[in-house]
């Protein structure tokens, strides 16, 4: 695998040498900057790939090697008659990356929120700082501090007891850090959801239910998966995050029938997956190793990390990345079989592009502002062991 980290643009305190010290060979960016929908033009590709490739002459090359993300407006996700405006401004931004050299491009379809957590700094038994999402403190948010119209209905009424009972314990603080910890924005934005219009939001996705958003996903790859194909880019949607509806919201890339949905929906191999270990790991039900087995030509961006499904409950937290839920000996192995069938087969890209997702925050980075699950320190042990892992695996396979 190509291993790579995310890097946020100029502002990440996360430095480009950091990355590069931490033994990647690739940079995963994003154009945050450019409003959701506009066209990115190449001379802004160029700029980001110039600072990101500034270092190279004196040191171990870094190349930008993954779009995360190019955002799909909430106009496509809706299917509003506006979305052909925003599509056509997508394929001109994949025209205008293949143009610049980057060719795989990750994408997500969550409708109005991306990732969702309620805490950012869940303290390990080591002293390490996690994420962790907890689904009393979700409800607390959605039953009293939003006040959904019929949120109820969503939430067991031991949970609603229990929301009810802690959410009058809350300081005005407590309040506030849970408000802004599910509002947070993108990650690499400096903006965060507002409580104020937040409602509204949702509210536009009233008539909009799962077969619905399903259909404008079908759509919208059908439109653009076909030249992406034709460029030679890899399109790859990301999982939803967690991997269940939130807030009345449907999501529909969050199971193996979901993809095979997707995957059929436009049938070329443009039309890909990141197949991120962490959030299709938060269900049970999902079989990660079956799914690189059945989707492996598919796969085109990995992330690897895993979270630990807490007993009894909805709960999760990120967990260290040989020691959750997924069993990321076998995935891995799984990775590197699918490597090798692309490599017997003669494809050029055989080799994945990889990413360490979600480092604890720990050591001095304990003292330093990160963006949430993006700390140096925290990746760069992930990806040691993933290494070792990977390098463990391919030995044995040799032998």
């Amino acid at each position: 695998m190509i291993h790579t980290m995310r890097w946020f643009g100029p502002n990440d305190p996360v430095s480009l040498m950091d990355i590069r010290q931490a033994g990647c060979a690739g940079v995963v960016s994003a154009l945050h900057q450019i409003p959701v929908g506009d066209v990115w033009s190449t001379e802004a590709i160029e700029e980001r790939k110039a600072l990101i490739e500034a270092g190279n002459q004196q040191f171990t090359k870094l190349q930008w090697l993954v779009v995360e993300s190019l955002p799909v407006h909430e106009h496509i996700k809706k299917g509003l008659p506006t979305r052909e405006l925003y599509i056509e401004n997508y394929k001109q931004s994949l025209k205008n990356l293949a143009a610049c050299g980057i060719k795989t491009v990750c994408y997500n379809f969550m409708p109005v929120l991306d990732w969702s957590r309620t805490q950012l700094d869940y303290t390990m038994p080591e002293g390490h700082k996690t994420l962790r999402f907890v689904w009393e403190d979700f409800a607390i948010f959605d039953l009293y501090i939003l006040r959904r119209p019929n949120a109820a209905a969503d939430y067991e009424p031991e949970i609603q007891q229990s929301a009810s009972e802690k959410f009058d314990r809350m300081s005005p603080d407590e309040i506030s850090y849970l408000t802004n910890t599910v509002l947070l924005g993108l990650p690499g934005s400096e903006e965060a959801f507002n409580l104020i219009n937040f409602q509204s939001l949702l509210n536009a996705y009233a008539r909009i239910d799962d077969r619905q958003l399903r259909e404008n996903l079908y759509y919208f790859v059908k439109e653009v998966a076909p030249v992406a194909q034709e460029l030679g880019t890899n399109l790859c949607i990301h999982p939803d995050d967690p991997p269940r509806s939130l807030l009345g919201l449907p999501r529909v890339v969050s199971t193996e029938a979901d993809f095979e949905e997707l995957m059929q929906a436009s049938n070329v191999r443009a039309n890909g997956i990141t197949f991120c270990t962490g959030s299709l790991g938060v269900r049970a039900d999902n079989d990660l190793v079956n799914i690189i087995e059945r989707f492996g030509d598919r796969i085109h961006f990995v992330h690897l990390r895993t979270t630990k499904r807490e007993d009894g409950t909805r709960n999760f937290h990120e967990a260290p990345h040989l020691h959750g839920d997924v069993d990321m000996y076998a995935v891995v192995k799984a990775l590197l079989a699918e490597e090798q069938k692309r490599m017997e087969a003669g494809y050029q890209d055989h080799a994945l592009p990889m990413r360490p997702d979600h480092g604890f925050q720990m050591l001095d980075d304990l003292h330093k502002k990160t963006y949430p699950g993006y700390s140096a320190i925290g990746r760069l042990k992930a990806l040691a062991e993933l290494r070792g892992l990977e390098i463990g695996i391919k030995r044995s396979l040799i032998i």
